[in-house]
């Protein structure tokens, strides 16, 4: 994709902040951000920023391609707070796109998660049947409905991309997620600075993590090709969180035990275990990651050297 002008809303997050920076290079690119995880320090000087909200009334939408990153994301955050995580993650996705759609934009690409197909060690493709058990899991399943309907009414290219457990550490912009931050950022910190990195319950939960690299690759994939419908962006392999502080340490040449808490989600709603089916959005791209798991622990501990 080049020579394209692009909005990212949430651009100024870890995620959106990895793609604008991505996409400046041969497009130009407007970020919109309410900085609430997000900061215009991660943002490189040929992004446009200005800090809104999704939604606010006169957007940047005159644009080629919109990128829907913006949303409260995290169970703790609609759990106190429902309406707000509604405003934001629903009714900010559909203001964001009817403005781009008035203006003419015919191509969006937006997050969903990973976390409405619930707890499964195994490969969890698209068509399965999905359901929800927090605020966010019902805000994110909503704007999958919305995004057929602007498919299916009005023919715009609307690809959702169910994320799993998307990584970078806290040398690139994930810092500034603190709390929210992966938890392999969260554990590589702890381990390098002798803190006993936090595991709820046993440890076992495993989740597919994801480098943000390969991510935005994924991104900008859908938009190329103007993808449309659900597609997993995951690599289809897990790791347990026990196995995540293993490898720290062996890569940090460590040996900082963990601390086994009690889990804070209740467990009727806790997602123990995620893993991607990334077989549709390979076969519709070529898509593939690129950054093998041991290689991503690898550059997230590259900082404490």
């Amino acid at each position: 994709m080049q020579d394209n002008r692009i909005l990212v809303t949430g651009g100024a997050g870890f995620i959106g902040s990895n793609l604008a920076n991505a996409l400046a290079a041969d497009n130009e690119v407007v970020v919109v951000d309410d900085e609430h995880l997000g900061t215009p320090a991660n943002l490189d000087e040929a992004v446009e920023y200005r800090r809104a909200s999704v939604i606010d009334e006169d957007l940047p939408t005159d644009v080629d391609v919109v990128y829907h990153l913006a949303a409260l994301s995290s169970y703790a955050m609609h759990e106190a707070d429902p309406t707000t995580g509604a405003r934001v993650n629903v009714e900010g996705f559909v203001n964001a796109v009817e403005q781009a759609r008035q203006d003419g934009c015919e191509t969006v690409v937006y997050a969903s998660t990973s976390s409405i197909y619930g707890s499964r060690t195994d490969p969890s493709p698209e068509d399965m049947a999905v359901a929800v058990d927090t605020g966010y899991e019902a805000s994110k399943l909503a704007r999958e409905r919305y995004g057929e309907y602007f498919s299916n009414h009005h023919g715009m290219s609307m690809a959702g991309l169910r994320f799993f457990s998307v990584y970078q550490g806290y040398a690139g912009a994930e810092a500034h997620k603190g709390e929210y931050a992966n938890v392999i950022a969260q554990f590589a910190d702890d381990v390098a600075n002798g803190h006993n990195p936090e595991l709820y319950g046993d440890g076992e939960q495993t989740r597919d993590f994801t480098h943000v690299d390969d991510v935005v690759r994924g991104l900008r994939l859908a938009a190329d090709h103007e993808l449309d419908g659900i597609y997993n962006l995951g690599t289809g392999e897990s790791y347990s969180f026990n196995t995540v502080v293993d490898l720290i340490n062996e890569e940090l040449g460590r040996d900082v035990e963990p601390a086994y808490v009690e889990n804070p989600i209740p467990e009727s709603v806790y997602v123990h275990d995620t893993c991607a089916d990334p077989s549709k959005m390979r076969a519709k791209t070529g898509w593939e990651p690129e950054i093998g798991f041991r290689e991503g622990i690898r550059r997230v501990c590259a900082q404490y050297d």
